[in-house]
């Protein structure tokens, strides 16, 4: 199995007969920010499935449905959130076949999906996350569950975002995650590693990566720092650069 880090919240899961693409978005789409990691192309054997945790323009990308001309075994898990109307496909140059590769999802459901399974949690922020099975591996992508906690919103409502937060991520209780992605947000200051600790605490994950870094990579190191238990930190996988690539086959 091999993860690659395209940049952000997108990682690409790639197994032997299946691949999975989590939250791409074209680099020059976010205002403010120039995100350089590139999608590959794939084995045309392969079965391709695009996951889009929600419309939040660094999470989703339309021109992904464009990929169908490119690959014929291919499918679009879409929160339901980023719904378009067939005739807005057709305005925006979609491919007809397309509407039958598109699956969209709502929080707290199952989901048979070709060669995998799906399981949505549902989003502290919008949209869902995903708990996927397939190829006996099992992986999970946050999108923007994560306990937000802000000075500026006061206790009230950072205590329902911890309830809220806490609430979904025990429904993971039971799971073994050989890979997860899971929100470490610089911007949030001291709370950064608010809602990715409780994480690393409560669920069984194998290999952990951060994401939603916004380009600061640094709060990895931080937060590896800061915990003094190695049972955490070692689960917890270096992000340098887009476009970084991790075999885990080779990883102890």
């Amino acid at each position: 199995m091999k993860v690659i880090f395209v940049h952000h919240s997108c990682f690409v899961v790639e197994m032997e007969d299946v691949v999975l693409i989590f939250d791409y978005f074209e680099g020059n789409r976010v205002t403010g920010y120039t995100f350089t990691g590139v999608l590959p192309v794939f084995d045309k054997d392969k079965s391709i499935y695009f996951f889009a945790s929600h419309k939040h323009q660094d999470h989703f990308d339309m021109n992904i449905l464009k990929l169908a001309e490119d690959y014929e075994d291919i499918h679009f898990i879409l929160s339901k959130d980023t719904k378009m109307s067939p005739n807005f496909m057709k305005k925006h140059g979609i491919p007809e076949r397309v509407k039958k590769c598109i699956e969209y999802v709502i929080p707290d459901k199952k989901y048979e999906i070709g060669k995998v399974t799906v399981k949505t949690l549902r989003s502290t922020d919008a949209g869902v996350a995903f708990l996927v099975k397939t190829c006996g591996k099992t992986i999970y992508h946050a999108g923007d569950l994560h306990n937000w906690k802000m000075e500026h919103v006061g206790e009230l409502i950072n205590g329902k975002m911890e309830r809220d937060y806490r609430h979904q991520i025990r429904k993971l209780e039971g799971e073994h995650i050989n890979v997860a992605f899971v929100v470490l947000d610089p911007r949030l200051g001291e709370y950064t590693d608010l809602g990715f600790s409780y994480f690393m605490k409560n669920v069984e994950a194998d290999y952990v990566f951060p994401m939603h870094m916004w380009q600061d990579y640094s709060a990895i190191e931080k937060y590896k720092q800061k915990c003094d238990n190695h049972l955490y930190t070692d689960r917890i996988m270096d992000i340098e650069k887009e476009n970084q690539v991790f075999d885990m086959d080779n990883l102890k």
